[in-house]
């Protein structure tokens, strides 16, 4: 008779990395960087993956959406992995520095009308008290750093994998090549890449091109943080669908519900009736330099010395804009082309768009592509190249 082994579920435990912030808002003091960990339920080497969110949506809501088999971390620590989820300072459970007040928020008339009726308090309207940005390329690449610390020091390893999703490769990129000799490998999904990027200072690497906290340069930094809604998640993914059944039914309400869930400050705010708020996303305003065709090329670290891989949806409006825009050009193809070494590969994925991860069928292949990655530094038996996948799986090759 056969019998059926049946794999323990692995162990969640949320914790809290304390870090001396360097966010020109708070600068050092001390503050609580969420990190949700998946340990997988094994008693061989323990294989740590860190995962890292973007700009806007938290990690939790981005790689462990409770509802179906949409959550890539539970998936990978079945797969036998140690997954480590973090956020950000001004994002999700992360502390929040200046933020949890009214004052904060940006007195644009757009964003006055989101709050009303909901709170129903008066709403500050005059000048912020911090006029400048939340967050900058130093400040996340400082915290990325504590956590991977304490990642390889619970893990007892030397070395770990990176996940990162939309903007996180924005601080992923620049710190593997900062400290290539604590990663294994990139895994990016729908990355972020500005050729035209903000520029380091002269004469260093990644230094910051000016003094922080950066002045309001024609109303550009005036406050630290905006608002987004959910029908304003749902318009900019309709953007990207373009087959049927590319999502599922009620995949917003499960999404925002998720965002909301990590935000309860967030969560009273706006919605059109008194007493009923449907929530609002905190968005954390961002000042990046140092992540562009100059850098990412710097000591042959990517596709050489750490081997990386890229997922994105042919029909993503984010990732790929017009070369007339200068500071917000993005292409990931081209980030692909300017990663030096060989040890790269690149997948376009029909009928997915920028929200992929919570997509019907883009998300269960993305969690096939991550682990075959992290097991075998190959997907689709490939281990270097661009190519297009059509949604029967056949492969068809881009750029080699």
């Amino acid at each position: 008779m056969a019998t059926t082994i049946t794999q323990a579920a692995p162990t969640v435990t949320d914790l809290y990395v304390e870090h001396y912030s360097t966010i020109p808002a708070n600068a050092g003091d001390k503050v609580k960087l969420f990190v949700r960990e998946y340990k997988a339920a094994h008693d061989g080497p323990r294989l740590p993956v860190l995962m890292l969110h973007g700009r806007s949506v938290a990690g939790v809501a981005v790689f462990d959406l409770p509802y179906k088999k949409y959550s890539w971390a539970a998936e990978l620590a079945k797969a036998g992995y140690d997954v480590y989820v973090m956020e950000l300072q001004g994002s999700g459970l992360s502390t929040r520095p200046t933020m949890d007040d009214y004052r904060n928020v940006s007195p644009a008339e757009s964003q006055r009308r989101l709050l009303v009726p909901n709170p129903t308090a008066t709403i500050y309207t005059g000048p912020v008290e911090y006029g400048s940005q939340l967050n900058n390329s130093q400040s996340d690449w400082d915290e990325v750093g504590k956590v991977v610390d304490f990642v390889l020091a619970r893990a007892a390893a030397t070395k770990l994998d990176l996940i990162g999703y939309s903007a996180a490769v924005q601080q992923l990129g620049p710190y593997t090549i900062m400290n290539h000799g604590k990663v294994r490998s990139l895994f990016l999904a729908a990355p972020i890449f500005p050729p035209n990027g903000r520029q380091s200072k002269p004469g260093t690497e990644f230094g910051a091109p000016v003094p922080l906290p950066v002045s309001a340069p024609a109303g550009a930094f005036g406050f630290p943080m905006t608002v987004a809604t959910k029908g304003g998640l749902d318009v900019v993914w309709q953007r990207d669908l373009r087959c049927p059944g590319q999502r599922e039914d009620g995949i917003v309400d499960e999404v925002w519900k998720a965002m909301m869930s990590v935000d309860t400050y967030g969560a009273a705010w706006g919605g059109p009736v008194a007493g009923s708020p449907e929530g609002l996303n905190r968005v954390r305003n961002s000042y990046w330099w140092g992540w562009n065709s100059t850098t990412v090329k710097l000591h042959d670290v990517l596709g050489d010395k750490v081997p990386v891989c890229i997922v994105y949806g042919a029909h993503d409006s984010i990732v790929n804009t017009s070369p007339d825009l200068g500071l917000t050009y993005f292409s990931t193809p081209e980030l692909y082309r300017k990663i030096p070494g060989q040890q790269k590969l690149m997948f376009r994925l029909s009928c997915a768009g920028h929200q992929l991860l919570w997509e019907n069928h883009a998300a269960k292949l993305v969690h096939t592509m991550s682990e075959h990655w992290l097991k075998q530094s190959k997907v689709e038996g490939e281990t270097s190249g661009s190519y297009d996948r059509d949604e029967d799986g056949a492969l068809t090759l881009l750029e080699q």
